[in-house]
């Protein structure tokens, strides 16, 4: 009996934790609006501030040296739905049975996922609402809806008191929903069209930013771009859609818009109290080889590097030190969930069990050592995940990271990879040979963590 306590008790305690935390260091009065800002298939190459020379990227540079950069930032996933599913909960996506992109309810099948994102879930939003917070979802969600999936919970399920979704969505806005398939090149009456939409998902959060001033507030900005098509004017549509050219157009028009964003909101007077939180959700296309992800192996659909490290750029000043950059705190996406309510003190439900750990420290500039790995899962066979087209950036369907090891894995426990990222970023040398103990801690402990996934 006492075994089958201590899980319950640990989540307790781990909840009034966070909430003795959050009211500890987020009074009322310091509690900072919220500006996550989700950038679709994301290279860690594709900023200036990060290496990066595909295209000038001056607006979000600004926002690195205003605030502080992550270079060992993670995604929960190298693809969007289970990506966006840890951000949003704080968990692991495998427990809510999403391992791919939502899409036909036969696909869906096919992966063994769920066609959406259970509203059981725990939502950022909904704690953030509880606390007192204006809340609102712009842009793309992906978490169920659009295709033949019509039963989708609504975005007030999840704790979003105003929404504008695309077509991937339960509700999509009359601006940006797509009741055609996905790419086609036709727009509904009073639609905006692809190369505009970046734009009208920025009008449209500054307009809700304005309009609850006298709260605080969280805007969960998710964009299309970078995603591929590439569309940067409307006569692109009768050309190419992936040329760099065009790639390279998105990039410096998401970089302007961006610019417009943080310079509505220091013209609305936000500026200084809220924790804008730039990111990616995944890796990039495999389109353009390593060039997007600045070396690192992998891309979009792969669990190396280059396929969860992504760019995380977080401002708030006075708070977050300014041209800071953080090179050792190993942060994740389901580690949003601990800090933000750590920051704002929002609280956790008391049975919530989170995988991510409070970094608000870390964020405050004192960079930390994470007590518990990481861990991620893509592909459980091999029919129905998209999986890159070079075989040497194709991974194995498990990953650990813990300190500064991490390991690859399949299934079955074959095709083992150990690497040691402090001094192979890249993942060219494969050590599992040379550290059998490391191994096989390692490997029991990612493939016991994967038979507790539905």
């Amino acid at each position: 009996m006492l075994d089958q306590a201590v899980p319950v008790l640990r989540c307790a305690a781990l909840c009034l934790a966070l909430v003795l935390a959050g009211w500890s260091s987020a009074s009322a009065a310091d509690r900072p609006n919220i500006l996550l800002i989700l950038a679709d298939d994301f290279g860690w190459g594709d900023l200036g501030s990060y290496g990066g020379k595909i295209a000038p990227t001056p607006r979000l540079d600004q926002l690195a040296a205003e605030g502080t950069r992550f270079t060992q930032f993670y995604a929960a996933a190298p693809i969007c739905s289970p990506s966006r599913c840890g951000l949003l909960t704080g968990q692991f996506p495998g427990r809510w049975r999403l391992n791919s992109y939502l899409q036909t309810r036969a696909g869906n099948r096919c992966c063994g996922q769920a066609d959406f994102l259970d509203a059981k879930a725990p939502s950022l939003a909904r704690m953030l609402k509880e606390a007192g917070y204006a809340t609102a979802h712009v842009g793309k969600w992906h978490l169920g809806g659009g295709r033949d999936v019509k039963e989708a919970p609504l975005f007030e399920s999840y704790g979003f008191v105003e929404s504008a979704g695309t077509w991937e969505s339960p509700e999509p806005h009359a601006k940006l929903g797509k009741p055609f398939p996905p790419w086609d090149r036709r727009l509904a009456p009073g639609q905006v069209s692809r190369w505009e939409r970046t734009g009208w998902m920025v009008d449209h959060s500054l307009d809700f930013i304005r309009r609850h001033k006298d709260q605080p507030w969280f805007v969960n900005l998710w964009l299309d771009d970078t995603h591929d098509p590439y569309v940067s004017a409307e006569a692109d549509w009768n050309g190419d859609l992936k040329t760099r050219g065009k790639f390279v157009e998105v990039l410096e028009r998401l970089d302007q818009q961006m610019g417009r964003l943080l310079d509505g909101l220091a013209a609305a007077g936000e500026d200084r109290d809220t924790l804008v939180l730039f990111l990616g959700d995944n890796g990039p296309s495999p389109t353009y080889g390593r060039e997007r992800t600045g070396g690192l192996r992998g891309a979009k659909l792969s669990l190396y590097e280059g396929g969860i490290r992504t760019p995380l750029l977080v401002r708030w000043p006075g708070h977050v030190p300014a041209g800071a950059v953080d090179e050792t705190t190993v942060v994740s996406a389901v580690d949003f969930v601990p800090t933000v309510c750590a920051l704002t003190g929002a609280a956790a439900p008391l049975a919530y069990d989170s995988d991510g750990e409070d970094q608000s420290a870390a964020l405050r500039g004192e960079a930390r050592l994470r007590t518990r790995p990481l861990l991620w899962e893509y592909g459980r066979n091999a029919n129905c995940f998209r999986y890159p087209a070079d075989a040497e950036e194709r991974s194995p369907s498990l990953a650990i990271r813990e300190g500064e090891w991490k390991l690859l894995v399949q299934n079955d426990g074959s095709g083992v990879e150990l690497y040691n990222l402090s001094s192979d970023a890249q993942e060219t040398s494969n050590v599992a040979d040379q550290q059998p103990e490391i191994v096989k801690r390692l490997t029991e402990q990612v493939l016991g963590w994967r038979k507790t996934l539905p």
